[in-house]
Formats: structure tokens, sequence, C-alpha cells
């Protein structure tokens, strides 16, 4: 009975909005260094695409990008932190362990699942000319897709459809199937787009999309936290197989 309800403690607390940022914060900061130490002699550094994008909209607003990006993750941490200050002294370090071992399971998981899916249907996988680059900077890329592309995809983008969705209806199962759906197919196509982007197949855009897909439900589920670690050791996974 004790280890139903710790279970049940551990699931319900890693899914809330304090958990997802303590565990981030490592993600945006190795991230941001890595990039820099992985391209020391580069004036164009090579960045996430949706990172290049907030960043290219803070540069036209006259902003110095990497500031201003460090000031938004402190002033939504302090927000956070604020309002989560009754819990703080309730926040078991041993849960961020868990959390990641959660993450790579539902990483391998999802590679193993999708990629004998494709295998099976399609006699393919998803490819990528990032294969070129430097292991270092690849890890770095790995790192920024897990905090970036899930802030945009999952939180922004899953958080506006569903939104609107559920604006338009009022059966949640419909909204949420809406939303899930609409983003991963956004998140597939974003990857065929930039100087980096994959050349067009219908195996690796099935393979975005359901993965995801699937992503969609881990955030829905287990919460952004969740969602960009199995993201990032996923990417980082795929790197070390090259």
């Amino acid at each position: 009975m004790q280890h139903q309800l710790t279970r049940r403690s551990y699931f319900r607390e890693t899914r809330t909005l304090l958990y997802s940022y303590l565990i981030c914060i490592p993600l945006l900061l190795l991230y941001e260094i890595l990039i820099l130490i992985s391209q020391p002699e580069t004036e164009y550094l090579v960045r996430i695409s949706v990172d290049a994008w907030f960043k290219a909209i803070f540069s036209v607003l006259g902003l110095h990008a990497l500031s201003i990006t460090f000031l938004i993750a402190a002033l939504v941490g302090i927000v956070i932190l604020w309002r989560d200050r009754n819990r703080l002294k309730s926040v078991k370090k041993h849960y961020f362990f868990l959390m990641l071992v959660e993450a790579l399971f539902y990483a391998v998981l999802l590679a193993v699942l999708i990629t004998t899916l494709l295998q099976s249907i399609l006699m393919a996988t998803a490819s990528t000319p990032l294969a070129d680059l430097p292991k270092l900077q690849l890890f770095a890329l790995s790192l920024g897709a897990g905090l970036y592309e899930e802030l945009f995809f999952r939180v922004i983008l899953v958080g506006a459809l569903l939104w609107a969705f559920q604006k338009m209806t009022e059966k949640n199962w419909i909204a949420y199937g809406a939303a899930v759906i609409i983003a991963a197919l956004c998140f597939s196509a974003v990857h065929y787009t930039g100087e980096f982007g994959d050349p067009f197949t219908m195996g690796s855009f099935l393979f975005r999309f359901l993965f995801g897909l699937a992503l969609n439900l881990i955030y829905v589920i287990r919460g952004f936290g969740m969602a960009a670690w199995t993201h990032a050791i996923y990417d980082i996974l795929v790197i070390m197989a090259i």
C-alpha cells in the first residue's frame, strides 16, 4: 500500500511545472555552453531551428538574444518558484534521477517501436544531414532540440491548439486528439526546412510524425520536463549510434 502511494506521489509531483522547470534548467545551460564550446571560431552558430527563430525575433527587436533568453528563463523561474514556494521544501531530489531513468525508458521504447514499425511497413528509417557535424556539436543540438522544440511544439503549439479546439467542441477527446495530431504534423514538417533540413521521404516524415505524436502524449500525460528529456535522450542515443 505504501509503495502504491509513493508511486502515485512520484507521478503526480513530477508532472508539475515546478519539477519540469527545475529538471530543464540543466538542458538550457548545457545547450548554450556546449554550442559555444563546439563552435569556438564560428561567427554564425548552428542552432536548433526553433531556438534560431526565437533569437532572430529578439535580434530584430534590438535585444541581445542570449541575454534575453536567460532573462526570460529567470523570470519564468521566479514566477513558478514563487507560486510553488510552499512546496519547495518537499521537493524530492531523487525524483529527478527517476525522471531521467523514465525518460531514458521512453526514448529507447520509442526508438525500437517506431523504427520497427517503419521498417516493417516501408522498409525505411529516418536520416539526417546533421550526421556530418562534430559529435560535441551534435550533443549540444540534441539538448537544444529537447528543450526548444518541446517548448514550441508541445507547450506553445499543443497548448494553443488545445485551447482553440476546446472552444469549438465540448468533447475533450476530440480537442486533445486534434491538437496532438496537428502539432505532430507540424513537428514533422519543420524538419524539412532550413539549411540542415532533411530531404523529404515518406519514411522520414512518418518517423517524425510518430515521434512527435508520442512526445505530445508524453507531454499531455507526464508534463513538459519528461517530454523534453525524452526527446533529448533519444537524440543523444541516435548520435551515439552514428
